[in-house]
């Protein structure tokens, strides 16, 4: 049975909100999707003690909804800035070392994971985006950095975490390798390139050292760079994640209060079957996936101006249409991206052809209610 997302938004309508109105008419609902009987969506509250007091509107929510013949589950995710942090556990087994012998910020990272009751807010981020790809070679570290970096130009307050622990790049692609963040306490300061707050574990290491971690001090990181930085006050945080469905990924959707997730692939078939996974562990993890995006899409010759399809084209807009997801837009094969990520200025902060395609993408999310 077909599930209108008029029926939908018609039964939100009649939930009362604290304040007055109701879901629809406080414009409280975010990346709604129908799929396959599933409804996802998210309510965002505007602070925590907003979000504690929505908690019987979630519930009537629920209720309403799976009372629709078809429906069968509903997925609602809760997001607001939370209040202040708790100062963490001692007990961290590594030391973040930095690059040019200078003193490390006295945090450490590396622990065990801490016990923790649900998934959280973090301190004055609103919206958490989670990039995955579920393989490697896509070109997803490279989207987000320019996605980042349009976003910020667009006027967007935005931090980007790379989560990809095993191999951060994105201090190379921002032009921060060699510097170091600082220390308050228990807390880090994040840095700061081409108007992105910015946290990796590439910046308290030595370039081109290894981690060699077991899973649980993966996990344990990950909380930490969540919930020991000081990100300020962000309209939204995107993370960068690792390849694959793994720890990184189960660890962010359990530990944070992630708004949703996008899916990067190039256009061939043997990306989309990742691209696939990705989704199916995203929903299994309870995180909305907000839509696909293609990268590589076109080539088109410097010299003489002719358009290729060098890895297919259009097949990341077909899944999406099949699998009843948004479609988010095309990002073109470009040697001017490799270069510019290179280079430390990501070509998103420049002007041009390429420039305006992730700024089209940024565009787009804003317009959603999505960043």
């Amino acid at each position: 049975m077909t599930i209108s997302r008029e029926r939908v938004l018609s039964e939100l309508q009649q939930i009362a909100v604290p304040g007055g109105g109701n879901l629809v008419s406080a414009d409280l609902v975010r990346a709604l999707s129908i799929e396959n009987g599933t409804v996802r969506f998210v309510i965002e509250a505007a602070d925590a003690d907003a979000a504690r007091a929505m908690a019987p509107v979630e519930a009537e929510a629920e209720r309403r909804l799976r009372a629709i013949p078809g429906v069968e589950k509903v997925q609602i995710v809760m997001t607001a800035p939370a209040g202040p942090r708790r100062a963490p556990p001692a007990g961290a087994e590594v030391v973040a070392r930095s690059g040019q012998g200078e003193p490390p910020p006295s945090l450490k990272i590396g622990r065990h994971p801490t016990p923790q009751a649900g998934p959280a807010p973090v301190s004055g981020v609103a919206r958490i985006l989670a990039i995955g790809s579920g393989k490697g070679g896509v070109g997803k570290s490279t989207l987000t950095s320019n996605l980042a970096v349009a976003l910020a130009r667009a006027g967007r307050r935005v931090g980007l975490l790379d989560a990809d622990i095993y191999g951060p790049s994105q201090p190379r692609m921002l032009g921060l390798t060699g510097q170091r963040p600082t220390s308050e306490g228990d807390m880090i300061q994040p840095l700061h390139a081409h108007g992105v707050t910015v946290m990796s574990l590439g910046l308290m290491m030595k370039e081109g050292e290894a981690v060699v971690w077991r899973g649980p001090m993966l996990m344990g990181a990950l909380q930490q760079m969540l919930g020991q930085v000081n990100w300020g006050e962000l309209d939204v945080l995107l993370v960068d994640l690792p390849p694959g469905t793994g720890d990184v990924q189960l660890t962010l959707c359990q530990k944070a209060q992630v708004s949703g997730a996008i899916i990067v692939s190039t256009p061939q078939d043997v990306a989309l079957i990742d691209a696939r996974r990705a989704i199916d562990m995203f929903n299994k993890l309870k995180t909305p996936v907000l839509g696909l995006v293609e990268n590589m899409s076109t080539y088109i010759c410097p010299n003489c101006g002719h358009e290729a399809h060098l890895f297919g084209h259009g097949g990341v807009a077909a899944e999406a249409q099949q699998l009843g997801l948004p479609f988010l837009g095309e990002i073109p094969l470009n040697l001017e991206v490799r270069l510019a990520g290179d280079g430390g200025t990501p070509i998103a902060a420049t002007d041009g052809p390429v420039s305006d395609a992730f700024t089209r993408l940024a565009q787009r999310l804003i317009g959603g209610g999505m960043a």
